[in-house]
């Protein structure tokens, strides 16, 4: 029998502010010693009153408008009711009917193919606690760190359209690069600012069978998300085939033995008894509010990459390449910009040497080569000042150093050499010093001329215009030949 998969992706998003949802403690947590960052409110003592943070209620509109949703002018807080020892309250306060945005959509390619994927919703809520669970001589122990506890965290909820976990995973790609485009949210897996829970379900193509929902949690990558939705497609469908029973649960993602496990059976909104927030009032948006918004929004990603194609003449894999993460995006136009041009040279050194160092270095962030130091290279490279390989060391020397590329040349005579006579100087230095070389190029053994080549570059300490010298040579041998 052959099944379709029917997926969902609930993703949990933290906003990025410097204060908590209902609080004003900081809600930089990650790294922070455990239970530094707590206040009554956030540990839910008795008597306390939450305030709502307006700048993750404006973040969470921005998101909304990003993915093209409605933004009602009414919403609310509700409290979803839930006993866990994450959960230092009892019951944390979400929203449930009226959430801030609703009705939008993201569209992604896959395999060279736009899909477009309906979002149900996008609503406000404060993070839970984070237990810590340890094991050591006096036996297994769960520890409590209240820091993340409060944090806004904004849950965007998307329709069960998608069919596989390719599909899945390029969802959460698109989705990560909009949060982060637009500010809202620094959305790193691994860091837990950016987490999913996935619905999945199988039907048969002829309507006969309809699998339940299993929602799976504990993926921690997007790799993880891919993996766990293959594994879970596999079980379900061989359940069913051999006719049995699926119940609607929760399982969770066992990354080292790449298999998902029961933990409890799903719970129903009803379970959760919400009821609004007594001690928040709803919130009404003007709509000049929302406009505002609207108007302040940074560049969307699929814009950005259509504005640099049409108006600096990328290629589609350059532009994608470097629209991936904003901050290289911006790296790169500040870049053009000191240039005064030359898009073309500076996105091929971007994406080559640049993004080389960086890799070298541990990340972007470590890279310590300011744009203007890339354009200068470039310009110097372009106008003949220095040639490309005296680009590539300057460049490198540059982010070691933080010197500019202008004054590295200067100090190190790395300015290319273009006087021919001085090059031919050099060339016959190379031939009388390898003969052998000399007699295979004679001998028809092209490669030779590779060598030689690379030899006067060496004596030239890189210096000789690459052009000067290959012709420069080539004009030794024949003459020799003769």
């Amino acid at each position: 029998m052959e099944f379709e998969t029917i997926i969902g992706l609930e993703v949990h998003a933290q906003v990025l502010t410097s204060s908590k949802m209902y609080c004003g403690c900081s809600s930089e947590y990650f790294n922070a010693q455990p239970n530094t960052h707590v206040c009554p409110v956030c540990l839910g003592l008795p008597g306390v009153l939450p305030v709502i943070n307006r700048v993750a209620v404006e973040k969470t509109i921005a998101t909304g408008l990003a993915l093209g949703c409605e933004i009602p002018t009414y919403n609310k807080f509700d409290r979803k009711n839930y006993i866990y020892p994450d959960l230092m309250k009892g019951y944390q306060i979400s929203q449930y009917d009226l959430p801030i945005a609703v009705g939008g959509s993201l569209e992604f390619e896959v395999d060279g193919e736009t899909k477009r994927v309906g979002i149900t919703r996008v609503h406000l809520e404060e993070d839970t606690a984070r237990l810590v669970h340890r094991v050591d001589a006096s036996g297994d122990r769960s520890l409590v760190d209240v820091n993340r506890g409060g944090v806004p965290l904004m849950e965007i909820v998307s329709d069960p359209d998608m069919r596989s976990p390719q599909e899945a995973r390029e969802y959460l790609v698109a989705l990560r690069r909009i949060l982060r485009y637009i500010g809202a949210s620094a959305a790193n897996m691994e860091e837990g600012s950016f987490r999913c829970d996935a619905n999945i379900s199988q039907r048969s193509l002829d309507g006969s069978i309809v699998g339940p929902k299993v929602e799976i949690k504990n993926m921690n990558s997007f790799r993880a998300v891919e993996r766990a939705l293959l594994y879970e497609v596999d079980r379900q469908r061989q359940a069913l085939s051999r006719g049995e029973t699926l119940v609607q649960e929760t399982r969770g993602w066992v990354e080292d033995q790449g298999i998902t496990v029961s933990q409890r059976t799903k719970e129903q909104a009803h379970d959760y008894r919400y009821f609004p927030e007594p001690d928040l009032p709803p919130i009404e948006l003007e709509r000049s509010f929302v406009d505002d918004i609207r108007s302040n929004m940074a560049e969307l990603p699929d814009a950005r990459r259509a504005r640099l194609i049409e108006a600096f003449g990328l290629g589609p894999q350059d532009a994608d390449v470097i629209v991936e993460e904003p901050s290289i995006a911006d790296y790169y136009e500040q870049a053009v910009a000191a240039a005064g041009g030359h898009h073309r040279d500076v996105a091929n050194w971007l994406v080559g040497d640049v993004f080389a160092l960086a890799r070298s270095r541990g990340g972007f962030e470590n890279l310590g080569l300011p744009p203007e130091h890339l354009a200068e290279v470039v310009v110097m490279v372009r106008s003949g000042e220095i040639n490309a390989q005296a680009g590539k060391e300057v460049l490198a020397d540059s982010s070691q150093s933080g010197t500019s590329p202008r004054t590295i040349v200067a100090e190190r005579g790395l300015q290319q050499e273009t006087d021919e006579d001085k090059v031919r100087a050099v060339v016959a230095e190379v031939l009388q010093a390898n003969p052998a070389a000399v007699a295979d190029y004679h001998a028809g053994k092209q490669a030779a001329i590779g060598f030689l080549i690379g030899q006067t570059m060496k004596a030239m300490r890189g210096t000789g215009n690459p052009a000067i010298v290959r012709r420069a040579m080539t004009q030794a041998l024949e003459e020799g030949t003769n």
